[in-house]
């Protein structure tokens, strides 16, 4: 079975095909989707800002990465789940667009950049906590922070190319 088999066979599957053809379930389940990055996005944001040292600086980044990452985590959940049954619902045309391959090559470079940052990067996190972070701390929240933009934007595009 190919790819675009399956993401065909996804679509024709009695849940998505109710999503596709409901005057009311696809824009409930995208107002969801929308809501919760947005959650994801304002969160991720407070830690990116504070790791390029342009918002709370006077904060300690294990204090601001412990109260917004919980939100970040939860939402993005909440937005993986409402994105995932609004790919199901037009699966083979999501799969051919290219904004919405650009969003999913930057979710992935997120989650590189994330996981990297938390296993290198807060190694020795406590002797910049409170002070200036060091270049490869900035480089992962401006890394972030940009791909964020960009995954904002692509959705966005997605929405006017399907």
């Amino acid at each position: 079975m190919s790819l675009e088999s399956g993401f065909f066979w996804l679509q024709n599957l009695s849940f998505p095909t109710e999503i596709r053809e409901s005057v009311w379930l696809f824009p409930t389940i995208e107002t969801v989707h929308v809501f919760a990055l947005a959650f994801v996005v304002g969160s991720i944001m407070m830690v990116d800002l504070r790791l390029l040292g342009l918002g709370n600086k006077q904060r300690p980044f294990t204090e601001v990465a412990a109260e917004s990452l919980p939100w970040t985590r939860s939402a993005f959940v909440l937005a993986a789940i409402a994105g995932s049954l609004l790919f199901s619902s037009k699966a083979v045309t999501y799969y051919g667009n290219i904004p919405f391959r650009l969003k999913m090559l930057c979710l992935l470079l997120a989650a590189i950049n994330m996981g990297v940052f938390h296993v290198l990067g807060t190694r020795h996190v406590a002797t910049w906590d409170r002070g200036k972070p060091p270049f490869a701390a900035k480089f992962a929240g401006g890394a972030s922070l940009s791909l964020w933009i960009v995954i904002v934007a692509a959705g966005r595009w997605v929405g006017f190319t399907t």
